[in-house]
């Protein structure tokens, strides 16, 4: 009996350890961070695991999914040791193996889609095209432990795919990344790495913006003075970008640097093996000064001129347009560009031409006459459409910055909006094709973080978070206009980034935040989800040895007020994963033994909230503010003479008395800005109340064109139509003051009763004679108006 019972034993422990044996790779679920977020992701539990007997099927006859598939083996055998077999797909036997092939019928695919299907015992990677291939052996690598990223062997790793349906393509097709090589010269082995960075995102298209005043980078054979001149510069790395002293006499220019075609050849075959469209940038009319360093015959003053060393603003040295020269110059040019790039597009720049010189100059304005022009920026814009209808009988497209738009657009150009969103609804409902790419959210070389710890920068707040909210389509355009937004690109300007690693920090992981809001479905762009998905990345990033950013360590602060209790609910947010946030109410600074947050707050009274991040009793970066004030006109009514500028309307009507108050930076969302107009309102309190002081709040920074009022008016009255003679109280602070600060200009009354209040903040006008700007409008900012 007991013998039965062992065997019965032993026969039952070996069915359940059978049963755990069949069945336990379909019940593990392998982590799956997929960055962009593709359209459809099925995860099925289990995995199929790379071995060295693993085989790689491809598709016969097509080189192009061979040299993706061998990609693949490659870098597989880069961190394993070990190189895969790869045999035509003829050959394979059935259900095993990891298989690279296209599929004729797969139209819906389009040109970059793809189809990923792991199983227990075979990889299906398909697409329509070789595009589409390549973006998914991106999402392959992905599910990969991140040490496939890795440049040498790494050991006691299983290869482990997770069994996953994917149905996959991308939202926009112009997914691009620039880079501006210029302004200081990266080496081709650099530029290898960017295009690497582009292709891991699935963008596809890398614009070289080659030349600039700073430095001419393109080996030109018929014009060799190109590389001998206007690719060098005198060196003053040790100087301030915009105080750089100019040349001495025989001082030689030894900081610069071009690509030979030989070079550029490279480059070219590197991209396109990644699927990655080239484009390069010639500049025209205007950021050309170094060009005419080396053949001063095509200005409009015959020189002399020099590379710039630094900042050049304003651009005024610029081709001449009434010299024909000028036209056989840039054609030539342009004949050995086109030669060696075979991208749709070619990019003319034509951005921030100053048009001085055209203005005095006898040629040019024989050009105007001649043409039947009205004035310079026609003379541009008939400029811009003779290079188009030369690029044109060449089979290309010409591409240029929103300023191609003044004077009119050329009938086929495409328009690259890089001053807000504006310039690209105007030309797609001209009928133009549009690459969004405003500063707003795409210029990566502003600052990500506080400037006080990061690397520098030019100026500006773009963080990670901001970059995601980015939508290259405007909701403003109908469904015929929206079709020609092409998609979007980042912008990496180098005037403050003088190294290759100092480019990959700005670029990264912004490009990655970019990448998906143009891969992926709208309803797909989730920040917190994308947040939790890019911790997969950096491990990526550190295995690839990425110098990247971690993003900001600001609190965010989301306000919420609840006008029935009087009260404001407070809740923080932050880029950091789970961060530990300590918090003060009083304005004292926050320490580790702070209040830890851990809800959002009630706010009922006038508060003053600091709060930081830390690791463990170390403050990361410094701590955040937000000043909540209680006033009588809080969330009243608000009637406006003259409207703030669209650029800076705030949150609205109600922006002024929000009860919030702005920071030292007039982008924050809580400013609104006048141009060259006065602040005029009238608020409305609901009823008669007491009035003691009326406090508006300001902001001034001189070098940006803002002032503080000359002077703060207030009126009351009972009935609205009825109003007191103003008080008036006069700016004390001298417009020359420099830096960036808020000021707040009271008007105080003897207790005065009254429901309407006009209050008039009288702007600048224009810029003082003493200012660089002098004779433009001048700003005024403003963010609160405090009754008590």
């Amino acid at each position: 009996m007991k013998r039965e019972i062992k065997f019965l034993c032993s026969l039952f422990i070996f069915v359940i350890l059978i049963s755990i044996m069949g069945c336990k790779n379909s019940n593990i679920f392998l982590p799956v961070n997929i960055t962009p977020q593709p359209i459809s992701l099925e995860e099925r539990g289990g995995y199929y695991e790379i071995t060295p007997a693993s085989i790689v099927f491809v598709q016969p006859g097509s080189e192009a999914v061979e040299r993706i598939a061998l990609m693949f083996v490659e870098q597989f055998a880069t961190v394993s040791g070990n190189r895969l077999e790869m045999v035509e797909i003829e050959n394979r036997r059935k259900d095993q193996g990891i298989i690279f092939e296209l599929l004729p019928g797969a139209d819906s695919l389009d040109e970059e889609g793809y189809l990923l299907k792991v199983k227990h015992r075979k990889v299906e990677l398909s697409a329509h095209r070789a595009a589409g291939l390549f973006r998914g052996l991106q999402t392959l690598f992905q599910l990969l432990p991140p040490d496939i990223y890795s440049d040498n062997v790494v050991e006691n790793i299983e290869w482990k795919i997770p069994r996953v349906n994917i149905y996959d393509k991308p939202r926009y097709k112009w997914r691009g990344m620039h880079l501006d090589v210029s302004r200081h010269f990266f080496p081709k082995e650099f530029i290898k790495r960017y295009i690497d960075l582009i292709a891991m995102h699935k963008m596809n298209v890398f614009h070289w913006h080659l030349t600039d005043d700073n430095g001419w980078r393109i080996e030109i054979d018929k014009y060799p003075k190109l590389t001998e001149v206007a690719a060098w510069r005198v060196d003053r790395e040790d100087e301030p970008w915009n105080e750089r002293t100019p040349p001495q006499p025989g001082e030689k220019a030894t900081y610069g640097g071009f690509y030979t075609k030989s070079d550029i050849r490279e480059i070219m075959q590197y991209a396109a093996d990644r699927h990655i469209t080239v484009l390069p940038e010639i500049e025209m009319p205007g950021h050309t000064s170094e060009v005419l360093a080396a053949y001063p015959e095509l200005s409009c003053t015959g020189g002399s001129f020099y590379v710039q060393p630094g900042g050049y603003w304003p651009n005024v040295d610029i081709f001449c347009a009434g010299n024909e020269k000028t036209f056989e110059f840039l054609q030539n040019v342009l004949d050995e560009v086109i030669e060696l790039f075979p991208s749709e597009y070619i990019h003319i720049g034509g951005d921030e031409a100053t048009k001085d010189r055209w203005k005095n100059c006898p040629k040019c304005q024989k050009r105007i006459k001649d043409e039947v022009l009205a004035n310079e920026h026609e003379l541009q814009s008939w400029f811009v459409k003779r290079m188009e209808k030369y690029l044109n009988t060449k089979g290309k497209k010409l591409i240029g910055w929103d300023e191609i738009l003044e004077g009119g657009l050329a009938p086929e150009a495409t328009v690259m909006s890089w001053r807000g969103f504006d310039g690209g609804i105007q030309a797609a409902r001209e009928g133009h094709d549009v690459v969004m790419s405003p500063g707003s959210h795409c210029y990566f070389d502003h600052y990500q973080a506080n400037p006080d710890f990061e690397l520098k920068a030019i100026g500006g707040f773009t963080t990670l978070k901001k970059v995601y909210a980015f939508d290259p389509t405007p909701p403003v355009l109908n469904e015929h206009e929206a079709k020609h937004i092409l998609g979007g690109q980042g912008n990496v300007w180098t005037e403050y980034i003088p190294t290759p690693a100092h480019a990959e920090y700005m670029s990264t992981p912004r490009i990655t935040a970019l990448a998906e809001v143009l891969w992926s479905p709208k309803e797909k762009i989730v920040w917190d989800d994308f947040r939790i998905r890019l911790e997969s990345q950096f491990d990526r990033f550190d295995k690839m040895g990425v110098n990247y950013s971690e993003g900001s360590y600001s609190v965010d602060f989301r306000t919420d007020l609840d006008t029935y209790k009087n009260q404001f609910e407070v809740a923080f947010q932050t880029e950091q994963l789970n961060p530990e946030i300590h918090f003060t109410l009083d304005g004292t600074i926050p320490t580790s033994t702070s209040p830890v947050y851990t809800k959002p707050l009630v706010i009922s009274k006038t508060t003053t909230i600091r709060a930081a991040i830390f690791s463990g009793t170390v403050i990361n970066e410094t701590f955040s503010e937000k000043i909540i004030v209680f006033h009588k006109a809080l969330d009243v009514s608000v009637s406006y003479k003259n409207k703030p500028s669209y650029k800076y309307s705030g949150q609205g009507k109600k922006t002024l008395v929000d009860g919030l108050k702005g920071r030292t930076n007039h982008r924050d969302g809580l400013w609104q800005g006048f141009n060259g107009d006065d602040v005029e309102i009238i608020i409305d309190l609901g009823k008669t109340k007491e009035i003691s002081k009326v406090t508006g709040s300001f902001f001034q920074r001189e070098r940006s064109w803002i002032f503080l009022p000359v002077v703060l008016e207030v009126s009351l009255s009972t009935d609205g139509k009825i109003f007191s003679e103003p008080a008036v109280t006069k700016n004390s602070i001298d417009p020359k003051t420099e830096g960036a600060f808020t000021q707040e200009i009271a008007v105080e009354f003897p207790d005065l009763k009254a429901r309407f209040i006009k209050v008039k903040a009288q702007n600048q006008g224009v810029c003082p004679e003493w200012h660089r700007g002098a004779g433009d409008k001048a700003w005024l900012f403003v963010d609160e108006v405090m009754v008590e």
